[in-house]
Protein backbone atom coordinates (compact mmCIF):
# COMPACT_ATOMS: atom_id res chain seq x y z
CA UNK A 1 0.00 0.00 0.00
CA UNK A 2 1.11 3.60 -0.60
CA UNK A 3 0.79 6.90 1.18
CA UNK A 4 -2.38 7.68 3.13
CA UNK A 5 -4.42 10.86 2.69
CA UNK A 6 -7.48 12.36 4.36
CA UNK A 7 -10.51 13.04 2.19
CA UNK A 8 -13.26 15.33 3.47
CA UNK A 9 -16.64 14.96 1.77
CA UNK A 10 -18.86 18.04 1.65
CA UNK A 11 -21.58 19.07 2.31
CA UNK A 12 -22.03 16.00 4.54
CA UNK A 13 -18.88 16.68 6.60
CA UNK A 14 -17.57 13.10 6.47
CA UNK A 15 -13.81 12.45 6.65
CA UNK A 16 -12.17 9.22 5.57
CA UNK A 17 -8.67 7.95 4.90
CA UNK A 18 -7.69 6.65 1.47
CA UNK A 19 -4.56 5.08 0.08
CA UNK A 20 -2.93 6.53 -3.01
CA UNK A 21 -3.11 3.08 -4.62
CA UNK A 22 -6.92 2.92 -4.44
CA UNK A 23 -9.52 5.14 -6.04
CA UNK A 24 -11.51 7.45 -3.82
CA UNK A 25 -14.63 5.43 -4.59
CA UNK A 26 -12.95 2.16 -3.58
CA UNK A 27 -11.66 3.79 -0.40
CA UNK A 28 -15.20 4.82 0.48
CA UNK A 29 -16.56 1.33 -0.27
CA UNK A 30 -13.87 -0.24 1.89
CA UNK A 31 -15.09 1.83 4.83
CA UNK A 32 -18.79 1.19 4.28
CA UNK A 33 -19.57 4.57 2.70
CA UNK A 34 -21.90 4.14 -0.27
CA UNK A 35 -21.13 7.05 -2.57
CA UNK A 36 -23.29 7.41 -5.68
CA UNK A 37 -21.87 5.40 -8.56
CA UNK A 38 -22.80 3.48 -11.65
CA UNK A 39 -20.38 1.65 -13.91
CA UNK A 40 -17.25 2.08 -11.75
CA UNK A 41 -15.37 2.23 -15.06
CA UNK A 42 -15.21 5.98 -15.77
CA UNK A 43 -17.96 5.83 -18.38
CA UNK A 44 -21.25 6.94 -16.82
CA UNK A 45 -20.44 10.08 -14.73
CA UNK A 46 -22.69 9.00 -11.85
CA UNK A 47 -19.81 9.62 -9.39
CA UNK A 48 -18.77 12.98 -10.87
CA UNK A 49 -17.83 15.41 -8.08
CA UNK A 50 -16.03 18.73 -7.66
CA UNK A 51 -12.52 19.02 -6.23
CA UNK A 52 -12.53 21.91 -3.77
CA UNK A 53 -8.97 21.45 -2.55
CA UNK A 54 -6.02 19.12 -3.21
CA UNK A 55 -4.78 17.13 -6.19
CA UNK A 56 -5.79 13.83 -7.76
CA UNK A 57 -4.37 11.57 -10.45
CA UNK A 58 -7.01 10.17 -12.83
CA UNK A 59 -6.90 6.72 -14.38
CA UNK A 60 -8.06 6.27 -17.98
CA UNK A 61 -11.69 7.31 -18.40
CA UNK A 62 -14.24 8.34 -20.99
CA UNK A 63 -14.09 11.97 -22.07
CA UNK A 64 -17.86 11.72 -22.48
CA UNK A 65 -18.14 11.21 -18.72
CA UNK A 66 -15.50 13.85 -17.94
CA UNK A 67 -14.49 16.20 -20.78
CA UNK A 68 -11.06 17.82 -20.52
CA UNK A 69 -12.53 21.29 -19.98
CA UNK A 70 -14.52 20.01 -16.96
CA UNK A 71 -11.41 18.36 -15.55
CA UNK A 72 -9.60 21.71 -15.93
CA UNK A 73 -12.43 23.40 -14.01
CA UNK A 74 -12.00 21.01 -11.07
CA UNK A 75 -14.44 18.20 -11.80
CA UNK A 76 -13.35 14.61 -11.20
CA UNK A 77 -14.64 11.03 -11.32
CA UNK A 78 -14.37 9.33 -7.94
CA UNK A 79 -14.16 5.88 -9.56
CA UNK A 80 -10.95 6.88 -11.35
CA UNK A 81 -9.40 9.46 -9.01
CA UNK A 82 -6.39 8.66 -6.80
CA UNK A 83 -5.48 11.10 -4.03
CA UNK A 84 -2.10 12.83 -4.38
CA UNK A 85 -2.68 14.98 -1.27
CA UNK A 86 -5.32 15.58 1.38
CA UNK A 87 -8.55 16.40 -0.42
CA UNK A 88 -11.78 18.30 0.05
CA UNK A 89 -14.50 17.13 -2.34
CA UNK A 90 -17.97 18.48 -2.96
CA UNK A 91 -20.47 15.70 -3.66
CA UNK A 92 -22.97 16.77 -6.29
CA UNK A 93 -25.05 13.62 -6.56
CA UNK A 94 -25.61 12.07 -3.15
CA UNK A 95 -28.22 10.72 -0.74
CA UNK A 96 -27.01 11.09 2.84
CA UNK A 97 -29.26 8.30 4.11
CA UNK A 98 -27.82 5.86 1.56
CA UNK A 99 -24.29 7.23 1.96
CA UNK A 100 -24.16 6.41 5.67
CA UNK A 101 -25.91 3.03 5.37
CA UNK A 102 -23.34 1.28 3.22
CA UNK A 103 -21.92 -2.18 3.86
CA UNK A 104 -18.15 -2.63 3.75
CA UNK A 105 -16.94 -4.54 0.68
CA UNK A 106 -16.02 -8.20 0.97
CA UNK A 107 -14.47 -10.71 -1.39
CA UNK A 108 -15.77 -14.24 -0.88
CA UNK A 109 -15.72 -17.61 -2.61
CA UNK A 110 -19.02 -19.07 -3.80
CA UNK A 111 -20.11 -22.34 -5.39
CA UNK A 112 -22.52 -22.53 -8.29
CA UNK A 113 -25.68 -24.25 -7.06
CA UNK A 114 -28.02 -23.94 -10.03
CA UNK A 115 -28.00 -22.79 -13.66
CA UNK A 116 -31.51 -22.68 -15.15
CA UNK A 117 -32.94 -21.42 -18.44
CA UNK A 118 -35.49 -18.62 -17.96
CA UNK A 119 -35.75 -17.68 -21.65
CA UNK A 120 -33.70 -18.42 -24.75
CA UNK A 121 -31.20 -15.71 -23.75
CA UNK A 122 -31.57 -15.29 -19.96
CA UNK A 123 -30.21 -17.69 -17.37
CA UNK A 124 -30.93 -17.95 -13.66
CA UNK A 125 -27.77 -18.60 -11.65
CA UNK A 126 -27.72 -19.36 -7.92
CA UNK A 127 -24.47 -19.17 -5.92
CA UNK A 128 -23.85 -20.36 -2.39
CA UNK A 129 -21.34 -18.52 -0.21
CA UNK A 130 -18.62 -20.82 1.07
CA UNK A 131 -19.14 -22.39 4.49
CA UNK A 132 -17.70 -20.23 7.25
CA UNK A 133 -18.05 -17.01 5.23
CA UNK A 134 -20.86 -14.47 5.30
CA UNK A 135 -21.99 -11.96 2.71
CA UNK A 136 -24.50 -9.22 3.44
CA UNK A 137 -26.16 -6.85 1.00
CA UNK A 138 -29.19 -4.61 0.62
CA UNK A 139 -32.03 -5.49 -1.76
CA UNK A 140 -31.32 -3.90 -5.14
CA UNK A 141 -27.52 -4.10 -4.91
CA UNK A 142 -25.05 -6.00 -7.10
CA UNK A 143 -21.69 -7.78 -7.01
CA UNK A 144 -18.69 -8.19 -9.26
CA UNK A 145 -18.14 -11.82 -10.27
CA UNK A 146 -14.66 -12.75 -11.42
CA UNK A 147 -14.59 -14.48 -14.79
CA UNK A 148 -13.09 -17.98 -14.35
CA UNK A 149 -9.51 -18.10 -15.59
CA UNK A 150 -9.33 -14.34 -16.15
CA UNK A 151 -8.63 -11.13 -14.25
CA UNK A 152 -11.76 -9.40 -15.55
CA UNK A 153 -15.10 -9.38 -13.80
CA UNK A 154 -18.73 -8.79 -14.70
CA UNK A 155 -21.34 -7.10 -12.50
CA UNK A 156 -24.71 -8.69 -11.76
CA UNK A 157 -27.61 -7.66 -9.50
CA UNK A 158 -29.05 -10.01 -6.92
CA UNK A 159 -32.68 -11.04 -7.45
CA UNK A 160 -33.18 -12.45 -3.96
CA UNK A 161 -33.05 -10.82 -0.52
CA UNK A 162 -30.50 -11.23 2.29
CA UNK A 163 -32.97 -13.51 4.10
CA UNK A 164 -31.87 -16.35 1.77
CA UNK A 165 -28.89 -16.91 4.03
CA UNK A 166 -25.80 -17.79 2.06
CA UNK A 167 -27.54 -17.84 -1.34
CA UNK A 168 -27.28 -15.28 -4.14
CA UNK A 169 -29.62 -15.44 -7.15
CA UNK A 170 -28.93 -13.74 -10.48
CA UNK A 171 -30.60 -13.29 -13.87
CA UNK A 172 -27.94 -13.10 -16.58
CA UNK A 173 -28.49 -12.19 -20.20
CA UNK A 174 -26.45 -14.11 -22.77
CA UNK A 175 -24.35 -12.07 -25.21
CA UNK A 176 -22.59 -13.53 -28.27
CA UNK A 177 -18.90 -13.61 -27.38
CA UNK A 178 -19.56 -12.50 -23.81
CA UNK A 179 -16.63 -13.37 -21.57
CA UNK A 180 -18.90 -14.45 -18.71
CA UNK A 181 -22.30 -15.07 -20.30
CA UNK A 182 -20.60 -16.97 -23.11
CA UNK A 183 -19.39 -19.49 -20.54
CA UNK A 184 -22.96 -19.91 -19.31
CA UNK A 185 -24.19 -20.44 -22.85
CA UNK A 186 -21.50 -23.00 -23.67
CA UNK A 187 -21.63 -25.00 -20.44
CA UNK A 188 -18.39 -23.47 -19.16
CA UNK A 189 -20.02 -22.60 -15.84
CA UNK A 190 -21.91 -25.46 -14.19
CA UNK A 191 -23.08 -26.46 -10.70
CA UNK A 192 -20.12 -27.22 -8.46
CA UNK A 193 -17.82 -24.58 -9.98
CA UNK A 194 -16.26 -21.99 -7.68
CA UNK A 195 -16.64 -18.28 -8.40
CA UNK A 196 -15.12 -15.32 -6.55
CA UNK A 197 -17.38 -12.34 -5.91
CA UNK A 198 -16.79 -8.87 -4.49
CA UNK A 199 -19.38 -6.43 -3.17
CA UNK A 200 -21.95 -5.29 -2.42
CA UNK A 201 -22.20 -2.28 -4.71
CA UNK A 202 -25.04 -0.07 -5.83
CA UNK A 203 -27.53 2.50 -4.57
CA UNK A 204 -30.61 1.05 -6.31
CA UNK A 205 -32.24 0.56 -2.92
CA UNK A 206 -35.72 1.40 -1.65
CA UNK A 207 -35.97 4.85 -0.04
CA UNK A 208 -38.00 5.03 3.16
CA UNK A 209 -41.05 7.19 2.48
CA UNK A 210 -44.76 6.86 1.65
CA UNK A 211 -44.70 7.87 -2.03
CA UNK A 212 -46.34 5.53 -4.54
CA UNK A 213 -43.86 3.37 -6.47
CA UNK A 214 -43.49 2.83 -10.21
CA UNK A 215 -41.03 0.16 -11.36
CA UNK A 216 -40.10 0.01 -15.05
CA UNK A 217 -37.93 -2.81 -16.33
CA UNK A 218 -37.03 -5.09 -19.19
CA UNK A 219 -34.97 -8.19 -19.86
CA UNK A 220 -32.71 -9.37 -17.05
CA UNK A 221 -33.26 -5.94 -15.47
CA UNK A 222 -35.97 -7.73 -13.51
CA UNK A 223 -33.33 -8.94 -11.03
CA UNK A 224 -32.88 -5.91 -8.71
CA UNK A 225 -36.56 -4.95 -9.00
CA UNK A 226 -37.58 -8.47 -7.98
CA UNK A 227 -35.19 -8.17 -5.02
CA UNK A 228 -36.93 -4.94 -3.95
CA UNK A 229 -40.40 -6.47 -4.35
CA UNK A 230 -39.45 -9.56 -2.40
CA UNK A 231 -38.07 -7.34 0.38
CA UNK A 232 -41.31 -5.34 0.41
CA UNK A 233 -43.29 -8.57 0.84
CA UNK A 234 -41.01 -9.78 3.64
CA UNK A 235 -41.18 -6.47 5.49
CA UNK A 236 -44.88 -5.79 5.07
CA UNK A 237 -44.39 -2.65 2.98
CA UNK A 238 -47.81 -1.65 1.65
CA UNK A 239 -47.00 1.37 -0.53
CA UNK A 240 -49.03 1.49 -3.76
CA UNK A 241 -46.78 0.05 -6.47
CA UNK A 242 -46.93 -0.88 -10.14
CA UNK A 243 -44.30 -2.92 -11.96
CA UNK A 244 -44.22 -2.37 -15.73
CA UNK A 245 -42.18 -5.01 -17.53
CA UNK A 246 -41.41 -4.84 -21.24
CA UNK A 247 -40.61 -7.85 -23.46
CA UNK A 248 -40.55 -8.46 -27.19
CA UNK A 249 -42.76 -11.56 -27.35
CA UNK A 250 -44.65 -13.76 -24.92
CA UNK A 251 -41.75 -16.23 -25.02
CA UNK A 252 -39.55 -13.52 -23.49
CA UNK A 253 -41.70 -13.29 -20.34
CA UNK A 254 -40.70 -15.28 -17.27
CA UNK A 255 -41.32 -15.58 -13.52
CA UNK A 256 -45.00 -14.79 -14.06
CA UNK A 257 -46.23 -17.12 -11.24
CA UNK A 258 -43.74 -15.57 -8.80
CA UNK A 259 -44.87 -12.07 -9.70
CA UNK A 260 -48.54 -12.97 -9.38
CA UNK A 261 -47.77 -14.41 -5.95
CA UNK A 262 -46.04 -11.18 -4.93
CA UNK A 263 -49.12 -9.21 -6.00
CA UNK A 264 -51.06 -11.33 -3.52
CA UNK A 265 -48.57 -10.63 -0.72
CA UNK A 266 -48.08 -6.88 -1.29
CA UNK A 267 -51.27 -4.83 -0.90
CA UNK A 268 -51.67 -2.48 -3.85
CA UNK A 269 -49.02 -4.07 -6.10
CA UNK A 270 -49.92 -4.44 -9.78
CA UNK A 271 -47.80 -6.23 -12.37
CA UNK A 272 -48.23 -5.02 -15.96
CA UNK A 273 -46.30 -6.95 -18.63
CA UNK A 274 -46.29 -5.57 -22.18
CA UNK A 275 -45.14 -6.94 -25.53
CA UNK A 276 -43.46 -4.73 -28.12
CA UNK A 277 -44.01 -7.28 -30.93
CA UNK A 278 -47.71 -8.17 -30.57
CA UNK A 279 -47.83 -9.74 -34.05
CA UNK A 280 -46.01 -12.71 -32.50
CA UNK A 281 -48.14 -12.77 -29.36
CA UNK A 282 -50.75 -15.37 -30.38
CA UNK A 283 -53.73 -15.04 -28.04
CA UNK A 284 -52.04 -12.37 -25.90
CA UNK A 285 -54.68 -10.13 -24.31
CA UNK A 286 -52.37 -7.90 -22.30
CA UNK A 287 -50.72 -4.56 -23.01
CA UNK A 288 -48.76 -4.00 -26.20
CA UNK A 289 -46.24 -1.41 -27.34
CA UNK A 290 -43.05 -0.02 -25.89
CA UNK A 291 -43.13 -0.16 -22.10
CA UNK A 292 -42.81 3.63 -21.83
CA UNK A 293 -45.90 3.99 -24.05
CA UNK A 294 -47.80 1.67 -21.72
CA UNK A 295 -46.73 3.64 -18.66
CA UNK A 296 -47.84 6.89 -20.26
CA UNK A 297 -51.24 5.42 -21.17
CA UNK A 298 -51.93 4.04 -17.71
CA UNK A 299 -50.36 6.49 -15.26
CA UNK A 300 -51.88 9.88 -14.41
CA UNK A 301 -49.82 11.01 -11.39
CA UNK A 302 -46.20 10.41 -12.38
CA UNK A 303 -45.04 13.65 -10.74
CA UNK A 304 -45.82 12.21 -7.29
CA UNK A 305 -44.10 8.79 -7.41
CA UNK A 306 -40.72 7.26 -6.69
CA UNK A 307 -39.60 5.61 -9.94
CA UNK A 308 -37.15 2.70 -10.19
CA UNK A 309 -35.84 1.84 -13.66
CA UNK A 310 -33.69 -1.10 -14.64
CA UNK A 311 -32.92 -2.56 -18.03
CA UNK A 312 -31.28 -1.79 -21.37
CA UNK A 313 -29.93 1.79 -21.69
CA UNK A 314 -32.39 2.86 -24.44
CA UNK A 315 -35.31 1.81 -22.23
CA UNK A 316 -33.91 3.60 -19.19
CA UNK A 317 -33.22 6.77 -21.19
CA UNK A 318 -36.73 6.75 -22.64
CA UNK A 319 -38.27 6.19 -19.21
CA UNK A 320 -36.28 9.04 -17.66
CA UNK A 321 -37.40 11.38 -20.44
CA UNK A 322 -41.02 10.31 -19.93
CA UNK A 323 -40.91 10.86 -16.16
CA UNK A 324 -39.23 14.25 -16.44
CA UNK A 325 -41.73 15.31 -19.10
CA UNK A 326 -44.51 14.54 -16.62
CA UNK A 327 -42.89 16.63 -13.90
CA UNK A 328 -41.16 14.00 -11.74
CA UNK A 329 -38.11 15.61 -10.08
CA UNK A 330 -34.74 14.01 -10.83
CA UNK A 331 -34.28 13.22 -7.13
CA UNK A 332 -37.15 10.72 -7.26
CA UNK A 333 -35.83 8.76 -10.25
CA UNK A 334 -33.56 5.84 -9.38
CA UNK A 335 -32.03 3.69 -12.08
CA UNK A 336 -29.52 1.01 -12.95
CA UNK A 337 -28.25 1.81 -16.43
CA UNK A 338 -26.02 -0.94 -17.76
CA UNK A 339 -22.84 -0.11 -19.64
CA UNK A 340 -21.34 -2.39 -22.27
CA UNK A 341 -17.76 -3.60 -22.48
CA UNK A 342 -16.46 -2.75 -25.92
CA UNK A 343 -14.49 -5.93 -26.48
CA UNK A 344 -17.40 -8.33 -26.06
CA UNK A 345 -20.57 -6.22 -26.19
CA UNK A 346 -21.41 -7.80 -22.86
CA UNK A 347 -23.45 -5.86 -20.32
CA UNK A 348 -21.61 -5.01 -17.14
CA UNK A 349 -24.65 -5.49 -14.92
CA UNK A 350 -27.15 -8.15 -15.99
Amino acid sequence: MGRKFTVRLEPVGIEMEVDEDETILDGAFRQGLMLMHGCKEGQCAACKSFLLDGEVDLDKHSTFALPEFEQDEGWTLLCKAHACSDLEIELINYDEEILRSGIALKTVTTTVQEVDELTHDIRRVVLRVAEGETFDFRPGQYVDIQIPGAEQHRSFSMANTPSNDGLLEFMIKLYPGGLFSGLLADGGIVPGDELRIRGPYGVFTLRDNDRPLVFIGGGAGMAPILSLLRAMAENGVARPATYYYGARTEADLFHLPQLRALCGRIPGLRFVPALSEPANAGDWAGETGLITEVVERRETGLAEVDAYLCGPPPMVDAAIALLERHGLPEGHIYYDKFTTTADTEESSRV
